[in-house]
């Protein structure tokens, strides 16, 4: 078998599913991607039915990347053939005194020119009567929200991607990383493969991926998790009659029309305890799960039903929540990308951003804010701020 390729790709989650499919439609049969577990396995962060994307966000920097990562998703759809988002519209909704302002993501939307509605309580009852609320919440609803079709789309990258001749493996564990003389080399599954650039896409296992080039960032993998409801009321939450919701406050809730299930789906937003990848169970918080159900017969409570199932995964978070999208220091090539545990609606960009730094050196997205020193990663207790 080949062991010289011109890229690796290390992780095949979201990001590295992604790496591999945009590296492969300009270095085809070159690009050679690794994967630990199977394909499509639920050990990571990345493998489920739906996840949010949306152009609102908190900084004018994210609502312009959610922009390029809208046209990204469609690329794909034309390429592979299906459709991987769909629209609902969009709800963020709290207490007009909150952790998470909505002030931060109208003036970011205004910023970057995107248009939305601003929502009184009494409005957002009478579009969505399954939601319940007082005088003191207020809203933004902005259309082109919907759903990532995450499994989905992480197949159609593995797909398409071998299909522009790049090799994808799976069930071949790293065991060793090592840099020099111009090249990269990664035994996997007992073979040695080499390579000109490695993009690392690791998740949770980004620090043991790290370690053979003497960097550790301080990371928190959390244990989180999503329940989907057998409601009663299915026709009220079909995807052309509910939107994707985010409820912005701490704690933050958030949830889905009906899609992939017979029911709608909610969770709580970095909620969950903090585990290992290697050391976490797959068994539900009940805690977790009371607090997302106390939240839903308080405001969206004709989505509870008996529980479909709950289902867990993980979040690698950085102490300010922002993505690192950067080169291995001192290791030029070598980039690494993390998404934050909020990274999936990019996926596809970020693919594409980290296949333009493998081949060019360069992208024209602005990544300063993803630096991987920047001042907060190179504390060894930062701060953290996980209210996004």
């Amino acid at each position: 078998m080949k062991t010289d390729f011109e890229y690796i790709v290390l992780g095949l989650g979201g990001f590295g599913s992604a790496a591999a499919y945009w590296l492969s439609r300009r270095a085809g049969a070159s690009v050679l991607g690794l994967e630990q577990f199977e394909l499509g396995h639920v050990r990571g962060e990345s493998q489920d039915h739906s996840r949010i994307i949306r152009l609102s966000y908190h900084t004018p920097g994210y609502v312009e990347l959610a922009k390029h990562a809208f046209r990204a998703w469609a690329d794909v759809e034309r390429d592979a053939g299906e459709q991987l988002v769909l629209k609902t519209g969009g709800l963020d909704f709290g207490p007009r005194e909150s952790a998470i302002p909505l002030s931060t993501y109208s003036d970011s939307m205004d910023a970057a020119g995107v248009t939305y509605e601003r929502l009184d309580a009494r409005e957002i009852m009478r579009r969505w009567p399954q939601i319940t609320v007082g005088d003191e919440i207020h809203g933004l609803y902005q259309s082109e929200s919907g759903i990532a079709m995450a499994a989905r789309g992480n197949a159609a990258h593995v797909r398409m991607a071998r299909e522009h001749g790049a090799t994808l493996l799976d069930n071949v564990p790293v065991t060793t990383i090592r840099a020099g003389s111009g090249e990269i080399a990664v035994t996997a599954g007992g073979t040695t493969y080499r390579a000109r650039r490695l993009v690392i896409t690791a998740g949770a296992w980004s620090n043991q991926a790290l370690d053979p080039f003497g960097v550790q960032l301080p990371l928190r993998v959390t244990k989180e998790q999503v329940t989907y409801f057998a409601t009663p009321h299915a026709e009220l939450f079909t995807p052309d009659r509910f939107p994707i919701w985010i409820w912005m406050d701490d704690p933050c809730f958030y949830g889905f029309p009906i899609f992939g299930e017979t029911g709608p789906k909610a969770g709580q937003d970095a909620g969950g305890q903090e585990v290992t990848a290697d050391t976490r169970t797959f068994e539900p918080d009940q805690a977790a799960l009371a607090r997302v159900t106390d939240f839903l017969r308080r405001h969206v409570p004709k989505t509870l039903g008996p529980i479909i199932y709950t289902k867990t995964c993980l979040y690698t978070l950085t102490p300010d929540r922002d993505f690192v999208i950067d080169a291995v220091p001192g290791h030029p090539e070598a980039t690494i990308a993390i998404g934050g545990g909020h990274g999936f609606k990019f996926a596809s960009l970020v693919g594409r951003i980290l296949s333009e730094l493998a081949i060019d050196g360069r992208t024209d997205h602005d990544l300063s804010p993803f630096k991987i020193d920047r001042p907060i990663l190179t504390l060894a207790d930062p701060p953290h701020h996980y209210m996004v």
